[in-house]
């Protein structure tokens, strides 16, 4: 089984130094499975590519005590699985934990690169591939191999030669290849135990909690058991960002009191619907749903045919089905409904194909450096006629009884914009991706402050 890595970032032979591989030689490593080769098919300043062979023998799988295989004819040598991820922790174990002795600058930094494997099989096809990937901001190439190219009347195998290009960290590249090449086919050539799990957690903590296709991945890569499964999402639902259930309703009664007086969240719904309403849109996302608040508006208003809730929480979204009471609406009603659990710094093709998205208070729930991957998410992959944002003005916050100077409206907003600030950001966002940007205020505006919230209203130029 062949993986192959390539970067053009310049000067390119760096890789070398981020993989702890000399590109002048070829080097070997033993595993308790048959051999790992490392080399450079081509190395210089503009173009590097690192290949990781594997050499199985199908004699010690069997014959050895590190495998649950009982046949000597099988698939193992030739096609990427659980044996490539054990090779990658192996043989590119410092890259894999981001460290790097001589270029630890590079290694903590995105850079162009590009992963092939030959030959992988795929238990659901390209799609499958396309669903685990893509939401990780790949682009994905997919090609099927034939089952013998001399006899083309035989039909496909079930077997792919994948590509996947990003611009991203090279440990994050290697941890996606850990976890996922093994789910794909859906196997492992070893018996799973608990301390799996703390593998998957330790390789996925920065993506799979709000990747799109997390159960299906936590289930296949435990081979399907289910107390393991149960202990893994369990886990996983307790992210490290994401607050208590009880202390993050305080935190969002503390934000609700301040804002009660001046019936602020009721003049944010009633102008995002309204905005809505006028760009004629039929098919809305509510992304960052929360409990539900805009969804009950939106179902209230038949113009809205289909509707679409989206929230990394899931306790979030359980109290949405409760607010909504989802289980006694009409069919009609419910129809015209669904949640989901997903975050906006993933792409997710579920979000694609609505005429509109509305933002409620939620941009400023992201760490900055995100905010990039965020607006690649919404205005270049989902990128619906219209987008509706609102978030807090910092400027007002001094008119809130109870505040402290410099405090935030509510203990998990990693930032406010001023004014100029929203502008500037609002304004940049839809020159770099075809739209134009209206920006009006919310509730009643003070002189020396402006509205207490402000909204952008996205129009993409056809």
């Amino acid at each position: 089984m062949l993986l192959t890595v390539t970067t053009t970032h310049r000067p390119a032979t760096d890789l070398g130094y981020l993989l702890h591989k000399n590109p002048a030689r070829a080097q070997e490593v033993e595993l308790a499975f048959g051999r790992a080769h490392v080399f450079y098919p081509e190395a210089d300043e503009e173009r590097c590519t690192a290949a990781l062979l594997l050499e199985v023998d199908p004699v010690e799988l069997v014959r050895g005590r590190a495998t649950r295989l009982s046949q000597y004819v099988n698939d193992r040598p030739y096609v990427a699985s659980s044996f490539l991820s054990v090779a990658i922790s192996r043989v590119f174990g410092t890259a894999l934990g981001g460290r790097s002795k001589e270029r630890q600058a590079l290694a903590e930094i995105p850079i162009p690169l590009r992963a092939r494997l030959a030959v992988v099989a795929a238990r659901g096809g390209e799609p499958l591939l396309r669903r685990l990937f893509e939401p990780l901001g790949y682009e994905v190439g997919v090609r099927r191999h034939p089952l013998d190219e001399v006899f083309p009347e035989w039909g496909e195998s079930r077997y792919y030669d994948l590509t996947l290009e990003a611009v991203t960290r090279l440990a994050d590249l290697l941890a996606h290849l850990y976890v996922l090449v093994p789910v794909l086919d859906d196997d492992k050539h070893y018996w799973v135990g608990r301390d799996e799990i703390d593998k998957l957690l330790r390789r996925g903590e920065d993506w799979l909690a709000a990747h799109p296709e997390r159960d299906l991945i936590v289930r296949r890569y435990l081979r399907h058991q289910r107390a393991l499964t149960r202990e893994a999402l369990a886990r996983l639902s307790d992210d490290e960002d994401a607050l208590p259930d009880d202390e993050a309703a305080a935190d969002a009664a503390r934000e609700e009191a301040l804002e009660t007086p001046i019936r602020l969240h009721d003049q944010r719904l009633d102008a995002v619907v309204e905005e809505l309403a006028r760009s004629g849109a039929l098919h809305v996302v509510d992304l960052g749903c929360g409990d539900g608040r805009l969804l009950r508006h939106l179902l209230d208003d038949r113009r809205f045919e289909r509707i679409l809730g989206v929230d990394v929480s899931c306790h979030a979204l359980a109290a949405a089905r409760r607010r909504l009471r989802l289980d006694r609406l009409p069919e009609h009603q419910r129809g015209r409904l669904t949640l989901v659990q997903g975050a906006l710094t993933y792409r997710d093709r579920r979000l694609e194909g609505f005429d509109a998205a509305a933002l409620v208070e939620v941009v400023e729930h992201l760490d900055p450096p995100r905010l990039e991957a965020f607006e690649r998410v919404v205005f270049e992959h989902a990128r619906p006629a219209t987008v509706v944002l609102t978030t807090p003005n910092v400027e007002y916050n001094v008119h809130f009884p109870g505040l402290s100077p410099g405090a935030l409206r509510h203990p998990d907003h990693r930032f406010e914009w001023t004014r100029d600030g929203f502008r500037s950001w609002a304004v940049d966002v839809a020159e770099r991706h075809g739209y134009t940007v209206r920006i009006t205020g919310i509730g009643e505006a003070r002189e020396d402050a402006g509205a207490p919230s402000q909204m952008g209203v996205f129009r993409r130029v056809e």
